[in-house]
């Protein structure tokens, strides 16, 4: 896979338990990212990029020693939230008097800074009020909060020899902006963060209209992107596309779309059963990869793909973007706040009765099967939520209404996890009455969402008004969260879902790719899925048969 520089920080703090809740927030998901704690200040620094200091008093930090680190080309991170004793005079700063605790509103002092790239504008973050009090005219203001209308430094940068020193006030680095800005300054304090104006070239490999333009605009429209090329058989397909993004170039031919320089990832937007052969083709050309989902047909060709990120070094991950459909982000977070208790069972479920597709998405030879389409995204969710060893999976099928196509008319698959989870997920078009799209189980509670029948109504000068029904995949369930209460009684509530972020998953590529960050939807899990859909598919071709994933 894509190689990542190494930054190697050592924390110091007296308190190694309240410290590892302060650092661990750089670290999170990051391989290349290695963090060493310790009580004192070692005598020898080499190895390392950074240092962060953690603590209210100085014991165990040996200011002499860290400054010469610095002096050197390290950096130096002081987080001095209640800090009792002075900072070296070489910082250009000193933390100022603790005010109360309170809601804070933090910006960049330069919005255009290429720390806070796809970031928010804004975040708030809870902790107690303490100014950085400046007293160096080459002291940088990085990040400030508004205070009784007047602008408060809480995190400092000054060059000291060929390193730098920085400090914050800062007590919350749970928010997006505050974890991620705190990395970034590290990388870029070590010449390792992307030039500003640097951006990724995407290529599109299968230009349907349904797919290849919406990466396209969401290429268009994240920072550290753009559309640069499109290929496809098609000539009909290429004018779409030049009439979309009259600047880019269009290719019939995949090798050319891969030799084309101004192409740094290829997005694999063709049907189900050419994912591999693609996927690897592209990866040993030199670009990076991202798959449409289902990343592919079974386990054998995810290992062959993932084989040849690795032997060249390139990017790979599958297209889940429903990892940020608001239902998902308002479950996850109920889960991880033990809203429900301990998750143990989950069910999901999709479909209708209607008539299958006529195109390929129908013929099992090309899709899969009838689960591998919304499957890929519904199983995703399951892995993402119960991140377990898996024992078995358990497939069936029906087919009994539709017999133009070769997909199955419904198929269910269910999975036994080692600790004795379970979940289940169903598809299915032969159903006239919905289940409810989420069932959970928790050891205090439940959550259950159900699906909404929502149409569009516009005026028409001829009928006086048009009403269109908007799919209800499209469409975000009602999700009512039931807790158990003292003396048993259950309450209900509805669980608020986040606003969409239509581009989230393209800004989560882009932050990878350029600054290293962790993907929302690994690699690994995608894989997991394809060997759940595979292990299904045996299941059902046995009757039912349990079968099980080695390795979990």
């Amino acid at each position: 896979m894509i190689v990542h520089p190494e930054l190697k920080i050592l924390v110091i703090t007296a308190a190694r338990d309240e410290g590892a809740g302060t650092w661990r927030f750089i670290t999170d998901g990051m391989d290349h990212v290695l963090v060493q704690v310790e009580a004192e200040t070692p005598t020898d620094l080499n190895g390392y990029q950074a240092v962060l200091t953690v603590g209210a008093t100085g014991s165990g930090i040996d200011s002499a020693t860290l400054l010469s680190f610095v002096e050197s080309g390290g950096t130096w991170l002081a987080l001095a939230a209640g800090q009792r004793w002075p900072l070296p005079e070489e910082f250009g700063v000193q933390p100022g008097p603790v005010g109360p605790a309170t809601e804070l509103r933090v910006l960049f002092t330069d919005r255009d800074n290429p720390l806070g790239a796809r970031l928010p504008d804004a975040v708030y973050v809870e902790g107690t009020y303490q100014p950085l009090l400046v007293h160096s005219d080459d002291t940088e203001t990085v990040l400030y909060v508004d205070y009784h209308y007047q602008h408060s430094s809480v995190l400092t940068l000054r060059r000291h020899g060929t390193g730098h020193l920085a400090c914050t006030t800062l007590q919350d680095f749970s928010p997006s902006l505050i974890r991620r800005g705190f990395y970034r300054l590290l990388r870029q304090c070590q010449g390792q963060a992307p030039a500003p104006d640097r951006s990724l070239g995407i290529g599109i490999l299968g230009y349907a209209p349904s797919v290849g333009r919406l990466h396209g605009i969401a290429a268009e429209h994240t920072q550290g992107l753009h559309l640069a090329a499109a290929c496809d058989l098609d000539p009909l397909r290429l004018h779409q596309a030049k009439i979309d993004f009259p600047s880019i170039a269009t290719y019939t031919d995949a090798a050319e779309l891969a030799s084309d320089q101004a192409v740094d990832l290829v997005i694999i937007a063709t049907a189900p059963n050419s994912h591999a052969p693609l996927s690897i083709q592209m990866l040993q050309a030199g670009t990076h990869v991202l798959c449409e989902k289902p990343l592919a047909l079974n386990q054998a060709e995810t290992m062959e793909m993932q084989e040849a990120a690795l032997s060249h070094q390139k990017h790979l991950s599958c297209h889940q973007n429903r990892r940020w459909d608001p239902d998902f982000l308002a479950i996850r977070k109920a889960v991880a706040n033990k809203q429900i208790g301990e998750l143990f069972y989950l069910e999901t479920f999709v479909g209708g009765f209607h008539h299958p597709c006529g195109y390929w998405h129908s013929h099992a030879p090309v899709s899969g099967g009838t689960s591998y389409d919304w499957g890929a995204h519904y199983l995703d969710w399951i892995v993402g939520l119960l991140p377990h060893s898996i024992e078995s999976v358990v497939g069936t099928r029906h087919k009994r209404v539709w017999h133009d196509v070769t997909n199955a008319d419904q198929e269910r698959i269910q999975i036994r996890f080692a600790d004795g989870r379970e979940a289940e997920f169903i598809h299915s078009d032969i159903a006239a009455s919905r289940k409810p799209k989420w069932y959970l189980l928790g050891t205090s509670g439940a959550m259950i969402g159900q699906w909404r029948d929502v149409s569009a109504v516009s005026f028409d000068p001829l009928y006086y008004y048009a009403k269109d029904d908007i799919p209800a995949t499209e469409m975000m369930p009602e999700i009512t969260l039931h807790r158990r209460l003292g003396e048993g009684r259950i309450e209900p509530a509805q669980l608020l879902l986040p606003e969409r972020d239509p581009f989230a998953f393209h800004a989560n590529l882009a932050d990878h790719l350029l600054w290293g960050e962790p993907l929302a939807a690994p690699l690994a899990d995608s894989m997991k899925v394809v060997a759940i859909l595979e292990a299904a598919a045996k299941s059902m071709g046995a009757g039912g048969r349990p079968e099980r994933i080695d390795g979990g």
